[in-house]
């Protein structure tokens, strides 16, 4: 089997690593670079327990072939960080969407790839954008409700505070 050699960033670092051609993605963060946050569930890109950020669009890191991220900038929950990442986990925690653990990593990123975009959303919409990631305990519910939230809460972040009345008028 042949060897390749990939520079990639990780979580904001500069890697250059030499695997098996055939190494996907998700074994090179688990494997070669420690970054366990990354599950494997499935294997086989169906419950989105591996979901990462690749160049900024969320990725089944199971799928995907180190190889092709060459070059790329790549985000795992280990360095998911800044006022969105403290919301939705805050929104996550208040809304009971976390039990087990293991589908969230997957569940921040893909919320986190929605609240970043400062985007209204429908309850329907979050639920089919978040459909991609399989949850077997929550039921769902304080997951897209913790998206919502956490999305409702950036946007308003973003109003400026010329357009927003006085305290004594609120």
């Amino acid at each position: 089997m042949n060897d390749v050699t990939i520079e990639l960033r990780v979580n904001g670092q500069r890697r250059k690593v030499t695997v098996p051609a055939r190494t996907t993605l998700a074994d090179l963060l688990r494997d070669h670079l420690g970054l366990t946050g990354t599950h494997l569930g499935c294997e086989q890109g169906v419950c989105g327990a591996c979901t990462v950020l690749v160049d900024e669009l969320p990725m089944r890191s199971c799928l995907t072939l180190a190889a092709a991220c060459a070059r790329a900038e790549v985000l795992t929950v280990e360095a998911l960080e800044g006022p969105d990442a403290d919301r939705l986990r805050a929104n996550f925690s208040r809304e009971g969407a976390l039990q087990c653990g293991f589908c969230t990593p997957g569940m921040l990123l893909a919320g986190y790839d929605l609240v970043r975009h400062r985007q209204p959303l429908q309850r329907d919409e979050v639920c089919v954008a978040m459909a991609g990631n399989i949850c077997r305990c929550t039921g769902y519910n304080g997951i897209v409700r913790a998206v919502e939230n956490t999305i409702n809460e950036g946007i308003a972040a973003q109003v400026p505070a010329a357009s927003q009345p006085p305290a004594d008028q609120a």
